[in-house]
């Protein structure tokens, strides 16, 4: 079993930036004449950007999305990505096809197995305010037995 040491807040950032870059890869690749390598990049970096925005962790909007199903679509969206230059006949017109393409999303995959699937205490959150001794609907005044 592999460790999940990569915290959901990393995950958030590194989820944006590999949504950004997938979504310009064609151009970054010259892929942009070839519309079957350029479509899996570009679908997958909308998508994955989508998601993020719906997911249960700190750089979620929405956070509809529990983030155990967010890296399910993660890795199932790595393997896809990863797959997509032979199941789409686009790998035999040369590395640059292909390799990409391979990369991240074997990089896809195996960052989703190393994630923690929860998101840890968060500040404003319940948990960092049981620690401060500060109620979650804000200071308590002290009782008239804490004041003596």
């Amino acid at each position: 079993m592999l460790a999940r040491v990569i915290s959901t807040r990393v995950h958030g950032i590194v989820d944006y930036v590999t949504g950004a870059t997938l979504v310009a890869a064609p151009e970054l690749f010259r892929l942009k004449g070839v519309p079957r390598s350029a479509r899996v990049p570009r679908l997958l970096g909308t998508g994955a950007t989508g998601y993020s925005l719906l997911t249960d962790y700190e750089l979620g909007a929405v956070r509809l999305l529990p983030m155990r199903a967010h890296l399910a679509l993660d890795a199932a969206g790595g393997a896809l990505l990863a797959l997509s230059p032979w199941l789409l006949g686009t790998a035999r017109r040369g590395r640059r096809h292909w390799l990409p393409h391979a990369l991240v999303g074997a990089g896809e995959i195996a960052f989703a197995l190393v994630t923690k699937s929860e998101p840890e205490g968060e500040a404003g959150g319940d948990e960092a305010f049981a620690s401060s001794g500060v109620a979650a609907s804000g200071p308590t005044t002290p009782s008239s037995e804490e004041r003596a």
